[in-house]
């Protein structure tokens, strides 16, 4: 009988298996490079919806931990803040787009559900396997859910950008650096786009508003105020049938995530990892239902740790052990929290602008990788109708519960997929 952990067999050169390991030292290094990979997208995505960043890459960590305990430490894969709640989010609390949002609790109890949601999905994929998903969410499906999400989000991004010439130069000049490191960065610099653009961004900004004052200028004061050490800033969750609803169906996307992810790393590694799948699923559930309890994002496996990965050629999962921890110390750091505030709202914007693009266009990726044809029929109309639901916000009533244009493009696309049947 196999144990639950594998033994780690020590590696020294070329490419680390799941189950080999680094030297001590390599080890340490190679996490703190995954902690900055995951760091840009799992610090936007709480700034998008009124969360606190710090609190969400504490429980990015505590996500993480939790995911390596329950898939035996056989997966590598990091757990950051994911952008598949934002539109959602944002339609269940109302948040006005900037600063802390006033309904939190709303959010934290519809990402709860959704981890439950996730959970119970993943109980299903233990018994019975992953076929029944691949037949109910086919490619069309899923790449259409995608890029609903990203064209529902697309509002919020043009609204951040902000109104002055000021303003707006600043986020279209982050989003053009973000677009330069992605395209012409080498090695791990390529793979570090969003963290790099912000702080392009971030200059830019400090330049024009602090030193030429074309800008409200950025506030140290709390930076300066805030303590070294401390606990993160908790929240309790607010269980609103409305707001749980709108949210919980957040889960579907989640599993095709994942879904992806787990096959990705299976091609990567040249193992087959559809045995752990039930088991990533119940943890990437537990994690996200971990941290809404206290005031974090849903979270799920992160695409940036899988190209670190690509590059680097170690999937050793103790690394992510490593990465784990170093998120849980910034977790315990108020100061670094306070300087991830002072974030400027353009720059926000524009780093939105291209990360919401992308989700946009991954559904199109999606779709040219599994060959999807739309000279059919069902396959047009199933993408039509469900991307314009997303991106007009079609908001549904149903029995007293509302569904926003996130969930309606995702029920739809699935709904009419099944119902529009092809004569044979």
């Amino acid at each position: 009988m196999s144990s639950w952990f594998p033994r780690w067999t020590l590696k020294t050169a070329g490419e680390v298996a799941p189950d080999e390991r680094l030297p001590a030292g390599q080890t340490v290094v190679m996490g703190i490079q995954h902690v900055v990979a995951m760091f840009g997208s799992t610090a936007l995505a709480p700034i998008l919806m009124g969360f606190d960043p710090n609190t969400s890459i504490f429980f990015s960590g505590i996500g993480t931990l939790i995911f390596f305990l329950l898939t035996g430490g056989r997966l590598p894969s990091y757990l950051g803040s994911s952008f598949a709640f934002i539109g959602v989010v944002i339609a269940a609390t109302g948040y006005a787009g900037s600063g802390p949002n006033p309904n939190i609790g709303l959010a934290l109890g519809g990402i709860i559900a959704a981890g439950v949601l996730y959970m119970l999905i993943g109980l299903v994929v233990q018994v019975l396997g992953t076929g029944w998903i691949e037949r109910l969410m086919p490619p069309i499906v899923t790449g259409t859910v995608v890029a609903a999400i990203g064209l529902n989000l697309a509002p919020v991004a043009v609204k951040s950008l902000g109104t002055t010439p000021f303003d707006v130069s600043v986020g279209l000049l982050t989003a053009l650096a973000v677009g330069l490191v992605a395209v012409r960065g080498q090695g791990v610099v390529g793979r570090l786009p969003i963290l790099l653009g912000a702080l392009c961004g971030y200059l830019l900004y400090a330049i024009g508003a602090n030193l030429l004052g074309w800008g409200k200028p950025i506030e140290f004061s709390g930076v300066a105020q805030a303590a070294w050490f401390g606990l993160p800033k908790f929240s309790a969750p607010v269980f609103d049938a409305t707001a749980m609803a709108l949210i919980a169906p957040v889960a579907v996307i989640l599993v095709a995530e994942n879904l992806g992810h787990v096959k990705g790393l299976a091609a990567m590694t040249g193992r087959n990892f559809d045995p752990l799948m039930g088991r990533a699923f119940i943890a990437d559930g537990i994690a996200t239902v971990v941290s809404g309890s206290g005031g974090g994002t849903g979270v799920t496996t992160y695409a940036e740790n899988m190209g670190v990965m690509a590059v680097t050629r170690i999937y050793s999962t103790l690394v992510f052990v490593v990465a784990a921890a170093v998120a849980l110390l910034l977790g315990f750091s108020p100061k670094f929290g306070a300087l991830i505030l002072t974030l400027p709202v353009p720059v926000v914007g524009g780093l939105a602008l291209v990360v919401f693009g992308l989700i946009a266009a991954t559904g199109g990726r999606i779709w040219v990788m599994n060959r999807v044809d739309f000279s059919r029929p069902r396959n047009l109309i199933v993408a039509g109708v469900a991307l314009t639901a997303g991106a007009g916000d079609l908001t549904l009533s149903i029995a007293g519960f509302k569904m926003g244009g996130i969930g309606t493009a995702t029920f739809g696309a699935i709904v009419l997929y099944h119902l529009l049947r092809e004569r044979e």
